[in-house]
């Protein structure tokens, strides 16, 4: 029976470190760091100086269309039913070119993100692998990022649940 609750409270006694070690978390603030370095700068100018000459293109295309559309108001009552449909025809043209370009340049999948990923994507590697090397020079657990648009930066692999749940998913 001694023997037992010495076993018990040495048990107690080595388990209850265990129990309170206290994760370490740290946090950034990408919006500050991104602010903060030469690199996205200059990355912001090469992008903003795109999206310039695009705008302009653009509203070349726009001034192009309003005037053919202004043109055909002005005559389209003197034009012949020939003549008229193939000035729609042109108009409807345009309006489906203006289109396709603010599509191609600014469009979801368009140049413009295509570009911003290309610029971008060597900063924020550059920036995850200083963020992954602090996290381990300082011990902590997870790492997250106060701006709002990336919630996680790092974590430990010993927190990562996906094997455990995929395993139990397929269990059941």
């Amino acid at each position: 029976m001694k023997f037992s609750f010495i076993s018990f409270i040495l048990l107690i006694l080595l388990i209850t470190p265990i129990s309170y070690a206290q994760l370490k978390i740290g946090y950034i603030d990408s919006d500050t760091v991104m602010d903060n370095l030469p690199d996205v700068e200059d990355a912001r100018q090469k992008i903003d100086a795109l999206i310039l000459e695009w705008q302009n293109e653009l509203k070349k295309l726009e001034a192009d269309l309003k005037a053919k559309q202004d043109d055909y108001e002005k005559r389209k009552l003197i034009l012949t039913e020939q003549t008229s449909a193939e000035a729609r025809a042109e108009i409807t043209k345009l309006e489906q070119d203006v289109k396709a370009y603010r599509d191609k340049k600014f469009g979801a999948n368009g140049e413009l993100f295509i570009k911003q990923d290309e610029l971008m994507k060597p900063i924020q590697n550059k920036i995850f692998i200083v963020i992954q090397q602090i996290a381990v020079e300082e011990e902590l657990d997870f790492v997250f990022d106060r701006s709002g648009d990336i919630l996680f930066l790092y974590a430990k692999e010993q927190y990562d649940l996906t094997a455990k749940v995929l395993e139990r998913l397929k269990l059941e």
